[in-house]
């Protein structure tokens, strides 16, 4: 079964599972990230699987809550990459740094870019 086949209520407690994993307990980023995943499926909760128009709308909902756990996945093997020594939180930091000086440069009207690659 592919990850978007799943049922919304699949997905749901798979979300709820593994921010279990993630951070157990009641710390506050625990609280945070149900709090999240609640409130993004009770704006949903409207939608009808038996509408076709509805039901395109609860498939690109599904495919964004995985890809949402996807990065996050992603962005903590970086971090913990990065203690070790490794490329992912390395190349990570220079996206991040080459982002936001982006960003400064952006805004601050002089409309330069580095060019870096």
């Amino acid at each position: 079964m592919s990850p978007t086949q799943r049922t919304s209520i699949e997905l749901y407690r798979d979300l709820l599972r593994l921010i279990a994993h993630i951070s157990p307990g009641n710390s506050p980023k625990a609280i945070a990230l149900r709090t999240m995943t609640r409130s993004e499926f009770e704006k949903s909760r409207i939608l009808s699987p038996n509408n076709p128009s509805d039901n395109i709308k609860i498939e690109a909902l599904k495919a964004n809550a995985i890809r949402a756990l996807s990065n996050y996945m992603l962005y903590e093997g970086g971090i913990q990459d990065k203690s070790r020594g490794g490329k992912l939180g390395a190349a990570m930091d220079n996206f991040h740094e080459r982002n936001v000086r982006g960003m400064h440069d952006r805004s601050s009207g002089n409309g330069s870019d580095t060019g870096e690659k």
